[in-house]
């Protein structure tokens, strides 16, 4: 193990020791738990080809990374400071070789095989920019990780009404490329970043994640990005991966919809650019504004 500002490729695993990594798995975390070394030992089942592991930690205390890297193999980076994920993902992606890049949250804990199906569908689609697994909640449902981009009835539909009434058409035409029926492949506009194949290629022409969102969208962005540079974003629900969820969010929920609600309006008022869509700024700001007030009263309870 070793520490630095700056990524190297090391392998997690390389039968025989000789062959290159395909792939770079990149885990951003914050003061993580149990589950970071959860995903380093299912991410030794999840290919038979070499992989890379870049563990980028935003936090102060890096004992857990630091152990989890030693015993498993792996590279911790220190950005020194939480930069926020986009640009803690964009350093730990930096410098790397293999044709194939991952972008995943810690609470993911890879299925046997997962990891190399969904660079195999990739291989096969030439034009995929970017690929998701369908990702699996604890109790089996289905979390909504590959969506259409939201347009501004859909988005201010979404944004006031999904807690409050989930079935609401606008989540639901939101939500609208997600469905828990299986099939090979479908585009989405955008997919989850919680985990993420990304073409190194498609993810540099690009110029990575957009570093102007802290947390949250970031993935949106991106998905966006990727789709105006001609590249296609598909969802692989055949791949399946359990997706654990809020671990970051359980002790600091406070901070994490403040994050979420800044985020969300600096992509909507980013597509609604125009000097005539100013009223719609307005109402996109006067909306998240009450939405962000209700949740963090909620959680404050």
């Amino acid at each position: 193990m070793s520490t630095s500002s700056s990524p190297e490729p090391v392998e997690v695993r390389s039968p025989g020791g000789t062959a290159p990594a395909v792939v770079r798995v990149v885990c951003v975390v914050y003061h993580p738990g149990d589950e970071l070394a959860r995903f380093a030992e299912t991410l030794a089942t999840a290919s038979s080809a070499p992989v890379e592991l870049v563990v980028v930690d935003n936090g102060t205390d890096h004992t857990v990374a630091s152990r989890v890297v030693e015993e498993h193999g792996g590279r911790l980076v220190v950005p020194g400071g939480n930069v926020g994920y986009g640009s803690a993902a964009n350093r730990g992606a930096s410098g790397a070789s293999a044709p194939w890049l991952v972008v995943a949250n810690s609470d993911i804990e890879w299925t046997p095989g997962s990891l190399e199906r969904l660079v195999a569908a990739g291989e096969e689609q030439p034009s995929a920019g970017s690929l998701g697994p369908m990702l699996l909640n604890t109790d089996g449902t289905t979390y909504p990780s590959a969506r259409a981009l939201p347009s501004l009835r859909q988005g201010a539909g979404h944004a006031v009404f999904a807690r409050i009434w989930p079935g609401n058409p606008w989540t639901r035409a939101y939500h609208a490329r997600q469905e828990s029926t299986g099939g090979y492949l479908r585009e989405a506009g955008w997919l989850s970043g919680a985990c993420l194949l990304l073409r190194r290629e498609a993810f540099e022409q690009v110029g990575g994640f957009d570093e102007s969102y802290f947390m949250f969208f970031e993935d949106v962005d991106l998905g966006e990005r990727l789709g105006r540079a001609g590249w296609e974003n598909l969802y692989v629900p055949d791949v399946r991966v359990t997706h654990v969820g809020g671990t970051s969010w359980r002790e600091r929920p406070r901070p994490m919809i403040r994050a979420h609600h800044a985020s969300a309006l600096q992509y909507m008022q980013r597509r609604f650019h125009h000097w005539y869509q100013a009223p719609v700024r307005w109402a996109l700001r006067v909306g998240l504004g009450v939405r962000e007030r209700l949740q963090l009263r909620g959680a404050a309870r």
